[in-house]
């Protein structure tokens, strides 16, 4: 027999203003728990983090170094991200290290580089990139610099072949280079990514952006719209500009 068709039935009572706040917290806790589980699932995120180790970074470089460590302080608790460091500096020198689980182990080699001299080397990274996407798929590229002294066309050629391939380049671009704020805005656009200014003065801001990426990296949209956090909202939102 069908319940009567009544606002509401007899022995059903009005939810208090307690209740009301106690599923609130229950919606909030199962929340947090659907972006876990889109990040701890059986995604295994490949993220490649390329620094400009140039002489013109030397002061920000342990500000990197940091700031990297707590972009993968949310992901890295599942296990599920790899990374890879990539840099380049002085004449020609542009190198790779394997792809690594363990953030300490990240910040140890990024410790043991110092910058030196050299003009940018942007374009081996994102054939890097490229190359590396072929072998196995990558999430995400974060490349983190200042100036940009390398013909764009070239440049925007390889960041739209990144973009076809799903590899969305997020830049951070420390100080105010019109040249390098120009080429990276294209790349961030074709790669379908995101640029950012690199603000010492913003440390804050800027951890948690990367902390999103890094979850972007093992979960995908999915999982940041499940998080969302202030990062979170922000990096959905620049993303949005790129496609």
């Amino acid at each position: 027999m069908s319940k009567p068709d009544t606002p509401r039935a007899r022995n059903e009572v009005a939810p208090t203003g307690d209740a009301q706040s106690s599923r609130g917290e229950v919606d909030a806790f199962l929340k947090h728990a659907k972006a876990l589980r889109a990040v701890s699932g059986t995604a295994r995120g490949r993220l490649v983090l390329a620094l400009d180790a140039t002489m013109s970074r030397q002061p920000t470089w342990d500000l990197a170094c940091r700031l990297q460590g707590e972009m993968f302080a949310a992901a890295g608790k599942t296990g599920k991200l790899r990374v890879q460091l990539v840099y380049f500096r002085g004449f020609g020198e542009c190198r790779a290290s394997k792809f690594v689980l363990d953030t300490d182990e990240l910040t140890r080699l990024m410790t043991r580089i110092d910058c030196r001299g050299g003009r940018t080397q942007i374009g081996k990274v994102l054939a890097h990139a490229i190359k590396e996407n072929e072998r196995e798929k990558i999430d995400a590229l974060v490349y983190i610099g200042d100036a940009m002294e390398e013909d764009v066309d070239e440049l925007a050629d390889k960041a739209g072949q990144l973009g076809l391939h799903g590899v969305p380049v997020f830049l951070f671009q420390e100080g105010g280079d019109g040249a390098a704020e120009t080429a990276f805005r294209e790349i961030a656009r074709l790669s379908r990514g995101a640029w950012f200014r690199f603000d010492r003065n913003a440390a804050g801001k800027l951890a948690e952006l990367l902390s999103s990426i890094a979850i972007y990296a093992t979960g995908g949209l999915k999982a940041l719209k499940a998080r969302d956090r202030a990062g979170d909202r922000l990096l959905i939102e620049h993303l949005g500009k790129g496609r």
